[in-house]
């Protein structure tokens, strides 16, 4: 299947191929625009053909030296080789990743704002004195498509990120999105300085939001998908609703690992959510008042 593109009615744009889904939004003069998006498009389509041509060595652990060649798969694994203590992959990097490739056509002059949503994993660029805000969706098991399309999506909370803060990435894993986790937590949102960092770096902690109790439904990840990265290790496939001291223990087990990352310099700041149960690893500089008001 052939890479696709196609305008939509507000101005962004949407690329696909394979299980690549771009949403793309710019800011400048229509010129500039045009020729950010075009340029966007030329590194896009052959992005997935250069993945797939390395995808053994992507699916293998994370170890002492890279054995990757191509740019965006060098990315992955150097997001996620300060993991390595830990079993990762560099698929835990991708999405970012490929959000950070495409995020770069963005950084010419005119483009005033501009951000690459890879299925909720986000890479930005912003000119100075610019600010995007992001909403944060914690539970996607509560999402109605009929609720959205009739009142539009209502987030959880909502962030500011100021062109002056080193963030230029941000990320969501848990055991209820796209990919497989270990762990239990709804949603972990990660603020980094790239995507391909926020994207590895939530995968990590959301893992951690875990705890030992026999009603939390696991499988070998092969069982669900056979060509998986994770190879037996058993991922969550079911969280049965769990007292608020249970919650509490794995979120905090879970934040212990963000504070740690904070501290190394290798996030900027996370939203925990389990269950209603909100953990932040919070930064001075970072609104978390905006954050999750339904968790008060």
């Amino acid at each position: 299947m052939a890479a696709s593109r196609a305008s939509l009615a507000d101005g962004r744009w949407h690329f696909q191929h394979g299980p690549m889904d771009l949403v793309i939004g710019a800011e400048g003069p229509p010129a500039a625009q045009a020729a950010a998006h075009e340029a966007a498009w030329r590194r896009f389509t052959p992005l997935l053909d250069e993945l797939v041509a390395e995808l053994p060595a992507l699916r293998r652990p994370v170890n002492e030296s890279c054995p990757l060649h191509g740019r965006v798969a060098r990315r992955m694994w150097q997001a996620c080789a300060p993991h390595r203590a830990g079993f990762i992959t560099p698929m835990a990097a991708v999405a970012g990743a490929v959000a950070d490739e495409v995020i770069a056509c963005y950084r010419q002059p005119g483009i005033v704002r501009a951000w690459v949503n890879n299925g909720g994993d986000i890479a930005l660029h912003l000119a100075p004195g610019a600010a995007v805000r992001v909403g944060l969706y914690a539970d996607v098991a509560r999402f109605d498509p009929a609720d959205a399309v009739r009142d539009g999506l209502r987030t959880d909370g909502r962030f500011d990120v100021q062109a002056a803060m080193p963030v230029r990435g941000i990320a969501t894993s848990g055991w209820r999105g796209r990919s497989f986790s270990l762990g239990i937590a709804d949603s972990v949102t990660v603020l980094a300085a790239t995507a391909a960092d926020a994207d590895a770096c939530a995968t990590v902690i959301a893992n951690a939001v875990n705890l030992d109790d026999a009603r939390i439904r696991r499988r070998p990840a092969m069982e669900l998908k056979d060509d998986s990265d994770l190879g037996l290790l058993p991922v969550t496939v079911d969280v049965p609703p769990l007292g608020p001291a249970a919650v509490r223990h794995a979120l905090g087990a879970g934040l212990r690992v963000a504070c740690r990352l904070q501290e190394e310099g290798r996030i900027w700041a996370a939203a925990l959510v389990c269950q209603g149960q909100l953990a932040l690893a919070q930064n001075p500089q970072w609104a978390t008042r905006q954050v999750g008001s339904v968790f008060a």
